[in-house]
């Protein structure tokens, strides 16, 4: 049915914009010059789902379509068998996010408070096991004391990174997450179903290397969520470049954690969207 066609909606179920402008500065590794200019990213925005008065989960979504994500949600996690078990539900604002509130049919909501929440994590999520909004993760911010890096040195990582991604060579079906120092020469890369994984994966590499953050770069094959420049800023990386284009809340903790995002990287160009002054173009080398 076409949203056209419900007669069912209000305007809780779309309370807030689905898309953002944001300015971006977009580089040619061989030209001097940068082209500045907008592009509308995907909201992102932390969704906390509660049952009766009881938070159960924060799932990471864009805000549209909230009661139909109350009502599936509700469903594929067991929670409803019928929909006739949901008596309603009602879209608020939280801190920081919104906040779904689903009213259960007293029967299934004892049931439902009886059973042990356990979701199982999933290689698309990134906040398994958050209940509350107040519990989103969060780095603390640091001061980043990083020398400029020049744009072939990108440019350079990702060149190399087809060549390093063996699994993926093999299946077809895997993200990569790699460390590159400042000349862009890649020294370790992991592979994972689950970006979220794949760089987690990589900063353990890092961290038992003893790896000084401030000496190179993160790579990303996927596109970059929130929680992805949170795992980043965690382990102190000032730059993180992203193959596939940023959600709006992994702009906004880009720009908490004084960090550089470039994502849409390709072989012949990349977009800025925040810390521009840690990137040397070839005019400024």
């Amino acid at each position: 049915m076409l949203p056209s066609e419900r007669n069912d909606l209000n305007e809780s179920d779309a309370p807030a914009p689905t898309s953002r402008r944001v300015p971006t500065l977009v580089v040619a590794y061989d030209d001097p010059t940068a082209r500045e200019g907008h592009r509308d990213l995907a909201v992102e925005m932390p969704v906390n789902l509660v049952y009766g008065s009881v938070p159960y989960a924060v799932m990471m979504t864009t805000p549209s379509d909230l009661v139909d994500f109350a009502y599936g949600f509700s469903l594929t996690e067991g929670i409803v068998e019928s929909v006739d078990e949901i008596r309603s539900v009602r879209v608020e604002d939280g801190d920081g996010g919104l906040r779904l509130v689903v009213d259960l049919a007293p029967g299934r909501l004892r049931e439902h408070l009886a059973r042990k929440r356990a979701i199982s994590g999933r290689t698309g999520c990134g906040v398994c096991g958050i209940d509350d909004l107040a519990a989103l993760p969060k780095a603390e911010p640091r001061a980043h004391a990083v020398q400029a890096v020049g744009i072939e040195s990108i440019q350079r990582a990702l060149l190399g990174m087809g060549d390093a991604q063996l699994l993926n060579h093999t299946t077809r079906a895997v993200h990569a997450a790699a460390w590159a120092d400042r000349d862009g020469n890649l020294l370790a890369l992991r592979e994972d179903v689950g970006r979220h994984n794949g760089l987690d994966k990589l900063i353990g590499a890092l961290m038992r290397e003893r790896t000084d953050p401030r000496e190179g770069f993160v790579v990303i094959t996927s596109r970059c969520s929130f929680e992805m420049v949170e795992k980043a800023a965690t382990f102190g990386a000032a730059i993180l470049v992203a193959i596939s284009a940023p959600t709006s809340l992994a702009i906004d903790r880009a720009r908490l954690h004084d960090m550089t995002l470039c994502a849409i990287a390709r072989s012949d160009t990349l977009t800025v969207f925040t810390g521009r002054e840690r990137l040397l173009l070839a005019a400024e080398r």
